[in-house]
């Protein structure tokens, strides 16, 4: 990304002009990872670059939140079948914000209208998978890490006598630490997990953390307490709550790695929110009176638009296809 120097402008200004122009570049949904690193870069030349762009952040996060929502009020609109005259005008008028203000296209970042795009936070991270994307690293001797769809990871240097991991942002990985790996921690919201020479998969999404134990045994660290998690059980936790140790069904957990959604007894709006992780786009249920709606079935991430198609013929659904991929189900 080019940020030319303009005769007159001060070194503050140039600047602030840059930040805005990487802010708009972050929520283009077009920024590639040579952007990402090319941003870092420039964030870390000076203090003054640091700081400009926080507040450049600082003044989106002072925008109503309804700035987000334009885009689902026209998914609503397109469904009820109006156009109103309003509705280009009001998509121009976010356009506007996003690419003339920094205080707009920061908001795109952290409020992304109906998800189209990660928040800056994932953007950073050290590691991400765009939707649909499943990636496998190797961190180092003995560890492993398989990253889901729609996953953002910080790695995590060794202080004191807490081992070396990563930070789970948001999104689902599985990691398999080898008899010769030293420990590693995985930290996600408010807790972590400890393991060595185990397998075990962390899921972090909407402000719940779930660790579920494949082989081995898993220590998760809450500021409500301990548990020791044991092969085939998994502890669920949020800021405020931490559960007990319970038997699952580890084929049904690790599913993704093998492809297939696995719902058993799900209700319908849980079912769309996890389509919508692995599916370009973004799916909008507007028939609320279904959302309790019970779903069961094993589905290959592959085929996600034919499972779409069976929603829609099972539940005499409309469908509303509308650009970017959004498909609004009423």
């Amino acid at each position: 990304m080019n940020t030319d120097t303009h005769s007159g402008m001060t070194e503050q200004d140039q600047i602030q002009r840059e930040a805005q122009a990487w802010l708009r570049r972050l929520a283009s949904g077009e920024a590639t990872q040579l952007d990402i690193q090319g941003f870092r870069r420039w964030r870390e030349k000076s203090p003054l670059h640091w700081t400009t762009f926080t507040e450049a952040k600082r003044l989106w996060q002072m925008l109503d939140p309804a700035l987000a929502q334009v885009a689902q009020r026209e998914a609503v609109r397109a469904a009820n079948g109006t156009r109103l005259a309003g509705s280009r005008h009001g998509r121009r008028a976010f356009l506007g914000f996003a690419t003339g203000t920094a205080a707009a296209a920061g908001a795109a970042i952290v409020y992304p209208p109906l998800g189209l795009w990660p928040a800056l936070n994932e953007w950073q991270a050290d590691y991400r998978t765009v939707t649909g994307e499943q990636r496998m690293l190797a961190l180092a001797n003995g560890v492993n890490l398989e990253m889901n769809t729609q996953t953002s990871v910080n790695r995590l240097s060794a202080q004191g006598e807490t081992p070396a991991g990563i930070k789970l942002i948001s999104g689902e990985t599985a990691i398999d630490l080898s008899a010769s790996a030293q420990a590693f921690s995985v930290n996600a919201g408010a807790g972590r997990s400890i393991a060595q020479a185990s397998r075990f998969e962390v899921r972090n999404l909407d402000n719940k953390v779930c660790v579920t134990c494949i082989e081995g045994e898993v220590l998760v660290e809450h500021p409500l307490g301990k548990r020791r998690v044991h092969a085939r059980q998994q502890v669920v936790y949020d800021a405020d709550t931490l559960s007990p140790p319970a038997t699952v069904a580890l084929a049904d957990w690790s599913a993704w790695r093998k492809g297939t959604l696995v719902f058993w007894q799900t209700p319908l709006d849980k079912v769309v929110a996890e389509i919508n992780r692995y599916r370009p786009g973004k799916v909008v249920l507007l028939a609320s009176h279904l959302n309790n709606r019970a779903v069961s079935g094993r589905f290959a991430i592959a085929s996600l638009d034919t499972v779409l198609l069976q929603i829609q013929q099972s539940y005499d659904l409309k469908a509303h296809t509308l650009p970017n991929g959004i498909l609004v189900l009423s």
